[in-house]
């Protein structure tokens, strides 16, 4: 039977992490401007006349979280394997968000509550959980509170002038 116990510096170590993960590519636009900012889909138009991913999809801001997530997990002790996994699989699942978005139609940037989050959290928590030690109730309280963070931080960087969009 699986433990109901809660690992609160797993817990606090994970969201962290996604956090990082999550604003790195957004300081780092803010700091870097236009420079280097590829985007990974170079402009592909799909069948449905909607881009693969979007412009602000960018390998800079792919590369970024992989490295300050790296940096982070290895400073908390953690192998810098899984800094560099998680970096890349919160990156997967903002990707496929984005993809999700742009199949629906939704602009860049655009928001989609709920969607904007669970991918990005979910894949890294779910696929390092024996590395992070992470049960089932810590990754949905993870992925609960990463949810809230974005709810109320997103505002707060928006009048930092941090992010270009309030969510």
């Amino acid at each position: 039977m699986p433990s109901l116990t809660l690992c609160w510096y797993c817990i606090f170590l994970a969201l962290i992490l996604l956090n990082v993960a999550n604003g790195a590519p957004v300081i780092s636009g803010k700091v870097l401007g236009n420079r280097l900012a590829r985007p990974m889909d170079n402009g592909l138009n799909l069948c449905d006349g909607y881009r693969l991913l979007g412009n602000t999809k960018t390998w800079r801001g792919f590369f970024s979280a992989v490295f300050f997530t790296t940096a982070v997990a290895v400073l908390a002790g953690l192998e810098p394997l899984t800094g560099v996994l998680f970096g890349v699989l919160a990156m997967t699942g903002d990707m496929l968000t984005s993809f999700i978005k742009r199949r629906r139609g939704n602009v860049e940037s655009s928001r989609a509550r709920g969607l904007d989050t669970l991918p990005e959290s979910l894949l890294p928590l779910w696929f390092l959980k024996d590395s992070l030690a992470l049960n089932f109730i810590d990754i949905t309280l993870v992925v609960g509170l990463f949810f809230l963070c974005e709810e109320l931080i997103s505002p707060v960087l928006y009048k930092l002038h941090i992010r270009n969009q309030p969510y």
